[in-house]
């Protein structure tokens, strides 16, 4: 059994912060899927551990979209906040105990009986890759997670579970200002094992619009000039860009405005040649290649 990410992904990290009420998360959701952005990524900690229970409520005023969808969410950080407030510290957490019971948190709060992709969310020290590949068994046996992936994992932390179960993403950090993907080999092992990796902070979190450091500038220049030959937007060319890598990642873009989505997927129709995906990579690197 395999899966099949949309093209671009919508993130619901900020969802607490949106202050929409139930029906507009519904017509957020339903606006989603009516551009074909049907993978929605979740993590248990977001919104302090409220974001999922906001979707969830959304989601249970038309269930049936749930068949139209892929829910990914995400396990394994634990946050010292008033909504866990049995955790002391924040820590990492892989033992099956706690993957389990996030998991089974994760379904009451979605509302749904299955996760499409649960992704352990940070490098745990401490994981025992033998017996969180157990744990996965056991979820996917029970019906709860039907694939599995990490976040943020480093080449050798990814082989070390990948080994012991099959992963279908690795969910990592990639922009014109954050390139380190590219050169510490976590998208040569994506590429190497055929698995596409999604792509949190497409955007670097903004900056590529409201960024004021020399490399945020030198890049808005480059996309604004490239949107406006192209006829499209820079939202649409950031996307591209990363979309051009042949292990085909997706981005996972975080706005509460459908029209952000709809601007994202011209990039599906945007033809971006090796020489200016390099001006993009230059322009956040502060020089050409070597």
């Amino acid at each position: 059994m395999s899966i099949t990410f949309s093209p671009i992904a919508a993130g619901v990290w900020r969802m607490a912060d949106w202050g929409m009420t139930p029906e507009e998360r519904l017509a957020w959701i339903e606006g989603c899927l009516d551009l074909d952005i049907t993978t929605f990524d979740h993590a248990d900690i977001y919104g302090a551990y409220t974001a999922e229970a906001l979707f969830g409520e959304a989601l249970a005023l038309k269930p049936a979209l749930r068949e139209r969808m892929q829910i990914v969410s995400k396990c394994g950080i634990k946050l010292a906040t008033p909504n866990r407030p049995m955790h002391r510290i924040k820590s990492y957490d892989t033992s099956p105990e706690h993957v389990i019971a996030s998991v089974d948190q994760s379904l009451k709060a979605l509302k749904t009986g299955y996760l499409d992709v649960l992704l352990i969310h940070r490098p745990d020290a401490l994981m025992d890759a033998v017996e969180l590949a157990h744990c996965f068994d056991y979820l996917r046996a029970a019906g709860k997670v039907r694939h599995f992936g990490v976040s943020n994992f480093t080449p050798s932390q990814f082989d070390l579970l990948h080994k012991r179960m099959a992963l279908v993403t690795h969910q990592i950090e990639c922009s014109p200002l954050h390139l380190d993907a590219f050169t510490d080999g976590t998208l040569d092992q994506a590429q190497s094992v055929g698995l596409p990796p999604m792509i949190w902070s497409p955007l670097a979190g903004g900056k590529l619009f409201n960024g004021t450091d020399e490399a945020a500038l030198r890049v808005r220049a480059v996309l604004e000039r490239l949107a406006n030959e192209m006829q499209s937007n820079v939202t649409a060319v950031a996307c591209a860009w990363l979309m051009r890598h042949p292990s085909a990642p997706v981005p996972v873009l975080g706005s509460q405005r459908v029209q952000a989505y709809a601007q994202a997927t011209d990039a599906l129709h945007l033809k971006m040649s090796r020489e200016t995906w390099y001006e993009i990579w230059s322009a956040g690197a502060g020089k050409s290649v070597a």
